[in-house]
């Protein structure tokens, strides 16, 4: 049996007296949540026959339709797009970034730096020929103020000068140095482009954030969301595949840039995925709350522990699952690592080793042991090992796997620091 410091052990015990008030909230969120998921089923009439394997063109699947409609109806969308073809966050938000924009047309990005892979998309990095401006797009961001506030002057000025077709908001963190994007800050900033020129697309990048809040971008005045099932909505079940929902028109579009013109949704068979996509829509809000449980758990952990850089604090409200800590020095940050894997149930006798990985910048560490490859709801932490060494952790299927992986990572860490 593994031996467990006291000290941690002693503090973990006190998280889930102090933390009460917190997890009680998240539950009532997770609450509400089910409930909305619940009558989407109910009220779209799902029956057992549309788990039926449809392959080839995929042309009429009903079984398809019937579960794009139980999505649009989660987030109150017109319209919704959910493929196995789109294979990660980054394809979703660059097709539905291809199909709106066109040749001269302005991207204008106001919650700063881009996440790192969502660069060359875009083509802020490296020298792709298909990134957005390769093919004519000019792109713009804004920075956020203290990195958590929209910067609303400079917001309206840009605006004001015409030429804007696309207003893109990245919710979660993602590598930077900054504050998740509230539901309260994404309405209030639809209300502020709509009134300016309603034709502006409100474009919002929600990885990470789902279900983590009572309501989603499309209810407070988005347009068009994107998504990937990897991470919350997936809730460990669906192995790949993603999301768009939103206006009609636009889900449509980006539906023709993922197929073709003319066939749009028509077109694309989900080879058995149904069931594993509905039932991860399903477990989303359970999955979701022992992610953020998990995350307050931890940052409280850090907290306690003197690490004076934890974001989000564990008394603070949240609006997506990722927590981050300086570690301060690279041995940290690996060590902390290789205890996380160690506490993972898949590939817990190996050891992450920093290396270079396709996309990023910088050279990276990941600790993931998860049934599914690449899948962040089930527990990960990883990032740059570049100063002031920060950690991104998110996800955990449940509370208690989360709990007993950050206990262990803590004591790992402790133990053979140097």
């Amino acid at each position: 049996m593994d031996k467990f410091s006291d000290i941690i052990i002693e503090i973990g015990k006190k998280a889930e007296i102090d933390l009460k008030e917190q997890f009680d909230r998240v539950n009532d969120i997770c609450q509400k949540n089910s409930l909305k998921v619940l009558n989407a089923f109910r009220e779209n009439r799902v029956s057992y026959d549309i788990f039926q394997e449809i392959n080839g063109y995929g042309l009429f699947d009903y079984s398809r339709d019937k579960m794009e409609r139980v999505f649009a109806d989660v987030f109150k969308a017109e319209d919704a797009l959910v493929r196995p073809h789109i294979m990660s966050a980054t394809n979703a938000i660059y097709i539905a970034l291809s199909a709106l924009l066109k040749h001269g047309d302005t991207m204008l990005n106001i919650t700063g730096e881009l996440y790192d892979t969502i660069k060359s998309a875009v083509g802020v990095f490296g020298d792709s020929s298909q990134s957005i401006i390769a093919n004519g797009i000019k792109y713009e961001e804004i920075d956020l103020i203290d990195r958590r506030y929209f910067d609303v002057k400079k917001i309206k000025s840009r605006l004001s000068k015409k030429n804007v077709k696309l207003v893109y908001i990245q919710r979660s963190r993602g590598y930077a140095h900054r504050e998740g994007i509230s539901i309260e800050q994404v309405e209030e900033i639809c209300k502020i482009v709509k009134g300016i020129n309603k034709d502006i697309i409100v474009m919002v990048d929600n990885c990470y954030c789902e279900m983590v809040s009572e309501k989603e971008p499309i209810e407070v005045g988005a347009d068009i969301l994107v998504g990937s099932l990897m991470h919350n909505l997936g809730a460990g079940i669906a192995s790949s595949g993603g999301y768009v929902v939103g206006k009609e028109k636009l889900v449509n579009m980006v539906a023709e840039r993922l197929t073709a013109p003319g066939l749009g949704k028509a077109l694309g068979a989900n080879y058995n995925q149904t069931i594993k996509f509905l039932k991860g829509l399903y477990l989303s809000p359970m999955v979701v709350a022992n992610a953020v449980k998990t995350a307050i758990f931890a940052s409280y952990m850090f907290e306690k522990m003197g690490y004076k850089n934890v974001s989000p604090k564990s008394d603070e409200v949240r609006s997506d699952i990722v927590q981050t800590v300086d570690m301060l020095s690279r041995e940290d940050m690996i060590l902390f690592c290789k205890g996380i894997q160690k506490y993972s149930p898949i590939d817990g006798q190996y050891a992450p080793e920093p290396c270079e990985v396709p996309g990023y910048p910088h050279e990276e560490i990941m600790a993931s042991g998860s049934f599914t490859s690449g899948s962040t709801i089930e527990f990960s932490c990883d990032g740059p090992l570049v100063e002031p060494y920060t950690l991104f952790l998110q996800g955990s299927l449940t509370y208690e796997y989360g709990k007993i992986a950050i206990i262990g990572a803590l004591n790992e860490m402790m133990q053979n620091k140097k």
